[in-house]
């Protein structure tokens, strides 16, 4: 089998290192792919947009690919998998009005309050003299998110009302473009985070291994929110048993929420909870997609083969597949940014070293922001690689993942250097 990855970063390396490691895939085309995805065995990067509906149909279709496999958000948001559905070809990813989910966190709140999905309480405002009203009237710490789409940024936990009404002044001045319209409020709720990726055929609904993110660009969870500054699976801090009410209290009555809007969604959803102190789940957000950098660690662990995951979900026939089976290992990854992110930062910054920190075979490299430049790899982002090791525990999978790191370097790059620090002791999930 042949198949497409849409998509230039992180995720996308992964996803098509995942799928080339099948010995049923004989090639992975990346539309456009980045400079790892250009040096992976078996892939080829074509440079062509992700919006070039037309142009992806028919590299699919003359090319006979099994399916097309859409990593970011925004494609899906606008369409990509609807119309390419309309020419015949197979895809993982939700039409453009289940991809709401993510694009209009509005829309996400009233599924989950139709579908009885315990999540934060909140308010919309549509102007900011009434969303600051609001904020003056209520406690902080309180969250401050755009609607729309805004590439992980457009989210602000504010331990004071002064950075509250910063964020909503700067959300409606137009940071975030036609996302900021709208802007939702919601409690801050105490706890840990945890990132669950749930696989869909439109029916059945499964869950692969929990992860654990770090939102924030600092270390001990400080500063802005990123993308994503690291990632460890599977996270002692959801057992099995909590995965269980995962599975029976959210990911279950929103895929119900779904089909009652007569959505069909075959694809990912990505579950943002926070386990609070009581030890109940509760959803902060949904994503359409895979989670980046969460992927490059759940990815690693995963034994079944990515592709016999992907035509389930595509030909409805989840239900009948037997167990995923996965490592019994730990998984984790620190990513590497350039100065200055989230914020403006350098583009074209050399990047050496990747082959020696992959010499150790414990350890894969996924570029998040790259390309073949002259004279080698050079970087295009803000997050510029995600460094993944697995290991036999939490611990070494660490050690192994920050000794990769230190044989890279490149102009001014930094990264967190305490990624897992919330489980430093513990052993992994039952």
């Amino acid at each position: 089998m042949k198949a497409i990855v849409v998509g230039s970063g992180g995720r996308e390396h992964a996803l098509a290192w995942k799928l080339l490691r099948s010995p049923h895939i004989s090639e992975v085309v990346c539309i456009p792919g980045n400079g790892g995805t250009a040096t992976l065995a078996g892939c080829r990067n074509v440079a062509m947009a992700m919006t070039d509906v037309d142009g992806i149909a028919r590299c699919a279709l003359v090319n006979n690919m099994a399916f097309v496999l859409v990593g970011p958000e925004q494609p899906l948001a606008d369409g990509l998998a609807d119309a390419l559905k309309a020419q015949g070809v197979k895809v993982f990813g939700p039409t453009q009005d289940g991809a709401q989910i993510e694009a209009s966190k509005t829309w996400a709140k009233d599924l989950m309050a139709a579908a009885n999905v315990p999540t934060a309480a909140s308010a919309v405002f549509t102007d900011a003299e009434s969303a600051i009203a609001y904020v003056e009237q209520n406690s902080v710490p309180i969250v401050v998110k755009a609607d729309g789409l805004a590439a992980g940024k457009g989210v602000t936990v504010a331990m004071e009302r002064g950075n509250a009404i910063a964020a909503i002044e700067s959300a409606f001045s137009g940071q975030f473009g036609s996302a900021g319209d709208r802007v939702v409020i919601e409690e801050f709720l105490q706890g840990q985070e945890v990132s669950v990726l749930a696989v869909t055929d439109g029916k059945t609904i499964r869950p692969l291994l929990p992860a654990q993110d770090h939102k924030q660009v600092g270390e001990g969870d400080t500063g802005p929110n990123t993308g994503g500054m690291g990632a460890y699976a599977p996270t002692p801090l959801m057992p099995a048993e909590l995965l269980e009410r995962v599975q029976s209290e959210i990911l279950e009555p929103t895929l119900k929420g779904l089909q009652d809007k007569g959505i069909d969604y075959r694809g990912v959803i990505y579950a943002g909870l926070i386990i609070t102190p009581a030890g109940d789940p509760k959803v902060i957000e949904f994503n359409c997609r895979f989670g980046d950098p969460e992927t490059q660690v759940v990815l690693p662990l995963l034994e079944t083969p990515l592709e016999e995951i992907v035509l389930a979900c595509c030909e409805q026939r989840l239900a009948a597949m037997p167990p995923f089976e996965w490592k019994a290992a730990a998984c984790a990854c620190v990513v590497m940014a350039a100065k200055g992110y989230p914020g403006s930062y350098e583009k074209g910054l050399p990047i050496e070293g990747i082959e020696i920190a992959e010499a150790d075979e414990a350890a894969v490299v996924f570029h998040a922001g790259t390309r073949i430049g002259n004279g080698g790899i050079k970087s295009t982002g803000g997050r510029v690689l995600g460094v993944s090791a697995i290991a036999p525990n939490f611990e070494e999978a660490i050690s192994k993942a920050y000794s990769a790191v230190d044989k890279i370097s490149f102009p001014d790059g930094f990264y967190r250097r305490d990624i897992g620090h919330r489980i430093k002791g513990m052993s992994l999930a039952e």
